[in-house]
């Protein structure tokens, strides 16, 4: 029997109300990586259930104290349950993945395998995805969105299941929704990012709780654009940014109010004309927009890092 080598790997599994599908889950992840070379650990993320998985989830560490559950407080979202996973976890290599069994164990292997090429972040590509078709339309928008904006060229940013090294999860800082974002930042930060392609299946149980069928997503994917360019580009000179945009407004509309000042020194009436409200009123936005930058140049500079233990019940 070969010796285990001196490194861990920690699986993340943020949860909400998926009582149907542990057990099972539990059962493949451990039959999978007790044939790998690594000594591991499991770290679930119990995000506020009401429906019984934290029981099972306490039944689990009982029987394997390689388990680490976690217990928040309410439903905090998917963000916030990965930011303390990738908190409390302790491996040199970190998997991700739903716990609604989509996601198949046995890629790890393969995840490991190509995380171990010289790459920081590996993320899955549910190429023949099994979900439906309003969730296929509005995660092709996001994909063909995110990869635009960002030069990234992945085809599913939006898969849960990756592999990211230790330096990865502990220097990311994840709230709100930013877990849909996370190889687009991980590569704005110099980590080599990559894909690879993993099996994925047809829900077992029920529906799905992190985002039902996708239908709310179209409207976030309307502000997805911007929010890339934010996030990666811009997330540490909002300046840049709005500021870009403020002074193209102030010069559009000092260039209407410069034409209308000559118009008017040969002799023709301004006052009432609508050119000269448009001129102002642009000059008035570009300010604005030049402030807002400066003001969020002031807020990244003084701002500490999101503290978000506090949202933990009890670790179990």
């Amino acid at each position: 029997m070969s010796e285990k080598i001196n490194q861990e790997i920690s699986i993340v599994i943020p949860l909400f109300n998926e009582k149907g599908s542990l057990q099972e889950l539990n059962d493949k992840l451990v039959d999978v990586l007790t044939g790998l070379n690594l000594t591991y650990e499991i770290v679930y993320i119990d995000d506020g259930s009401d429906d019984g998985s934290l029981d099972i989830l306490k039944q689990l560490k009982v029987s394997n104290q390689q388990i680490k559950v976690i217990s928040l407080r309410r439903n905090f979202g998917k963000s916030a349950a990965l930011a303390i996973g990738f908190q409390e976890c302790q491996g040199d290599l970190v998997v991700t993945m739903d716990a609604d069994l989509q996601d198949d164990p046995n890629e790890i292997p393969n995840l490991i395998a190509k995380i171990n090429k010289g790459y920081d972040l590996v993320s899955g590509w549910k190429k023949d995805r099994k979900d439906p078709l309003v969730k296929l339309i509005s995660s092709k928008i996001f994909n063909i969105t995110v990869a635009s904006m960002t030069g990234i060229k992945l085809h599913d940013f939006n898969c849960g299941f990756k592999i990211y090294k230790k330096e990865v999860v502990k220097n990311i800082n994840v709230y709100g929704e930013l877990h849909r974002f996370l190889p687009a930042l991980a590569h704005q930060q110099g980590f080599k990012v990559t894909e690879v392609v993993v099996k994925h299946h047809a829900r077992k149980f029920d529906e799905s709780k992190y985002g039902n069928l996708g239908l709310g997503r179209f409207t976030n994917y309307l502000l997805d654009p911007i929010n890339v360019i934010l996030l990666t580009k811009y997330a540490r000179k909002p300046a840049h940014f709005f500021g870009n945009l403020g002074l193209m407004f102030f010069l559009l509309g000092s260039g209407l109010c410069l034409y209308l000042t000559i118009v008017w020194f040969q002799g023709q009436a301004i006052g009432s004309r609508p050119l000269l409200f448009l001129g102002v009123l642009f000059i008035i936005i570009g300010i604005q927009l030049i402030s807002m930058g400066f003001l969020g140049e002031i807020i990244v500079r003084q701002a500490d890092k999101k503290e978000t233990r506090h949202y933990i019940k009890k670790i179990i």
